[in-house]
């Protein structure tokens, strides 16, 4: 019998490269079964972060090196304030819009497009799949995601904007079948590939891989900024395990990485929620 005790292992920030803006906790238009957010019944939660702490936020950020600001949810897009957020943040650098794709038709996107063009930073997107048929996608998603997706992806490239397509492989699918699916479908939709990056991860939680820290996590180049503070993760939003501070003038720049949500992390080798 072994007397060895477990240690988890410890991430430290190395540069804050990325901020990932909590727009709602709590408030979505769906609910996919395969979302690590547990949503109350009601659909109407208020949650909205206050305009004024994504100011100050950014201000006390202001001599940081960052790259891109996500904004993410729940459903960031139902936010009241979303249009404001995003001019405000596109000022500071490149933003992502990490989204269900429910809130993207083509008036949507024809203004965010206007949007980007005000200035000299970019817009990126990052929607979800869980497979390439339809069927077996919107069981793990909402029904019509899928469809929605799709038309979403081949706007978005009709007017050059790059998406990132994270595919969470709930199925257990061998990464050159996802991908020769995706790219048939890509040419069929007239989808141009240059224009959306395929990701896949692995969403299934476990504590097996923690002893095996990742050379690339969210949190040593990212922190989170919700309502109730700062965090170390998405995942990790308001969930003390992950608390770094109260704000970003005085937050932690280390991360035990004891959760669930770490070991995923830690099983896919790779950034969960970052592109590039």
């Amino acid at each position: 019998m072994s007397n060895s005790i477990y240690a988890a292992p410890v991430y430290k920030l190395e540069e804050l490269n990325n901020i990932f803006i909590e727009l709602t906790a709590k408030n979505c238009n769906q609910r996919c079964p395969s979302c690590y957010i547990d949503f109350p019944m009601s659909k109407n939660v208020k949650d909205f972060i206050a305009v004024d702490k994504i100011k100050e936020a950014l201000n006390d950020t202001m001599y940081e090196n960052l790259y891109c600001i996500y904004l993410t949810g729940a459903e960031p897009m139902t936010h009241p304030d979303f249009n404001t957020i995003l001019r405000l943040c596109l000022k500071r650098c490149n933003v992502c819009i990490c989204t269900n794709a429910s809130f993207l038709n083509e008036k949507k996107i024809r203004f965010l497009k206007k949007v980007e063009d005000e200035g000299s930073t970019q817009i990126f997107f990052k929607l979800s799949l869980t497979h390439y048929n339809e069927i077996e996608s919107d069981k793990m998603r909402y029904r019509g995601n899928y469809r929605q997706t799709i038309y979403a992806l081949k706007i978005l490239s009709r007017y050059n904007f790059t998406t990132v397509l994270s595919i969470q492989n709930c199925y257990n699918l061998s990464e050159k079948e996802i991908m020769e699916s995706f790219n048939k479908i890509f040419k069929e939709q007239e989808i141009y590939n240059t224009d959306v990056q395929i990701t896949v991860s692995h969403p299934s939680f476990d504590d097996k891989n923690l002893s095996m820290p990742s050379k690339k996590t969210d949190c040593m180049y990212g922190r989170t900024l919700s309502q109730n503070g700062i965090y170390s993760c998405p995942f990790l939003a308001n969930d003390y395990r992950g608390r770094s501070g109260s704000s970003f003038k005085d937050f932690s720049k280390t991360v035990n990485a004891e959760t669930d949500f770490c070991a995923t992390c830690s099983k896919n080798n790779n950034y969960m929620f970052t592109i590039g």
